[in-house]
């Protein structure tokens, strides 16, 4: 089998590929199948994955790290051009290039070339924006087409959660999959069954879809505007009254695919210019320090893993030793909660939009089927949980469902009976 089903997400990255039994998720790096989505090129243009690409980084070699990628599909710095080396490269190439390395991973494990893949994609890559979300899933189809893919196809990521979890049933329900991850929150109601499953066509299956571009990073983004970037000069004022230091270079350093604007040297000379007329310039001297010292993705992947701790503990700290020793900031899982209240309630909400587009009441559903990685957080859950209060919770695999479900959907189309199926199809006039 040449196919494959492919979820590049914003923090993480899966490929698997369809069994007779299911599907089975590939090692895409050191015998693990989930892959953060971070690429880094050295100054010489040699790009590094995952893993080894944050090492990279973590450990000063000279060079780019980019992460959360995914993000700048459907908005306008798709094509915008970044230093990598000594050249300057569209963000839709950096995309290719570690889509390409995830590809070429996967088929050095398997032995064989990769042909076709269904391609996850959130309900919405850009909200209240069809245009932009059609440029986005353009991109995305294109860029698989370039790197050696010559047929693809996309599933909802909710979709393809749902078909990992029908797997597992024994009995007809109507269940909520809310799959909560790095860069969108994305929920579907579907009826699932263990006959349904056999079926290739499901469209009359899935009563409603809907989605929100809110995920993890967003939490690490108001996190890290709330609790660190305090400390280097956000909202201090400047000597004249009633002026404060500008904003911008702070929301810059606290969002993953914004993080590297902060590094034209033009921005240090901004900044330094913002210095001279602080009212606290020792505070915007430690954002130049970590200007100067790229700590950008270092500062809000601190950030990022404190918030992973406060999942399963009550207290944990952001340590800023190179501000100073000593320094760190106390974070709890209170602090979390109050901090991101309004992003948790803006998830939520989605449910009872997701209910009224399906036509149903929160008692007709059955399971809550939960995924993705922010779903561990527990205001999250809590307020996901609150909007279904009478339906049975189930856990899925939090990083490798939607994979599984895009390599059984890959099974569907490009199995054996897709010459059938796509009759069936066009006599249906589908």
């Amino acid at each position: 089998m040449t196919a494959c089903g492919l979820d590049f997400g914003t923090s993480n990255t899966t490929l698997g590929v369809p069994r007779d039994d299911g599907a089975v998720l590939c090692d895409l790096e050191d015998g693990e199948s989930t892959l953060p989505s971070a690429i880094f090129f050295d100054r010489f243009g040699a790009r590094r994955l995952g893993r080894a690409a944050i090492e990279a980084y973590v450990e000063g070699v000279d060079g780019r790290l980019m992460s959360g990628l995914k993000s700048v599909l459907g908005s306008s710095l798709l094509d915008e051009k970044t230093q990598i080396g000594t050249r300057r490269v569209a963000f839709r190439h950096v995309i290719a290039s570690y889509i390409q390395g995830v590809k070429q991973q996967a088929e050095g494990g398997l032995g064989h070339e990769l042909t076709a893949v269904v391609h996850g994609r959130p309900v919405h890559f850009v909200d209240g924006d069809p245009r932009a979300d059609r440029r986005a899933e353009d991109a995305l189809r294109t860029i698989a087409r370039e790197i050696g893919f010559s047929e693809v196809c996309f599933q909802f990521e909710p979709i393809a959660a749902a078909l990992d979890y029908e797997q597992h049933i024994a009995s007809e329900q109507i269940a909520l999959i809310a799959d909560i991850g790095g860069g969108t929150s994305d929920f579907s109601i579907v009826r699932i069954s263990p006959e349904r499953r056999l079926m290739v066509e499901r469209g009359d299956d899935i009563l409603a879809n809907d989605g929100v571009h809110i995920g993890g990073t967003d939490f690490d983004r108001v996190l890290t505007l709330r609790s660190v970037t305090p400390l280097l000069g956000h909202n201090t004022p400047m000597k004249r009254a009633g002026l404060y230091v500008p904003s911008s270079y702070f929301h810059d350093i606290s969002t993953w695919h914004r993080i590297n604007r902060l590094y034209d040297p033009k921005v240090l000379t901004e900044v330094r210019q913002v210095r001279r007329d602080a009212a606290r310039p020792e505070l915007i001297d430690r954002l130049i320090r970590a200007i100067e010292e790229r700590r950008g993705h270092a500062l809000v992947g601190a950030v990022e893993k404190a918030k992973i701790r406060l999942a399963s503990q009550p207290h944990t700290a952001i340590p800023l030793d190179w501000i100073g020793e000593g320094i760190a900031v106390e974070l709890s899982q209170a602090d979390l909660a109050e901090r991101t209240a309004a992003l948790a309630s803006r998830i939520s909400a989605r449910v009872a939009t997701c209910l009224k587009l399906a036509g149903l009441k929160a008692d007709d559903i059955e399971a809550l089927f939960l995924t993705g990685g922010s779903t561990r957080l527990a205001h999250v859950r809590r307020a996901i949980i609150a909007e279904l209060p009478h339906a049975r919770v189930i856990e899925g695999d939090t990083f490798g469902s939607v994979g599984v479900g895009l390599s059984i959907e890959a099974g569907r189309r490009f199995g054996p009976g897709r010459d059938e199926v796509a009759m069936m199809r066009r006599s249906a006039g589908g």
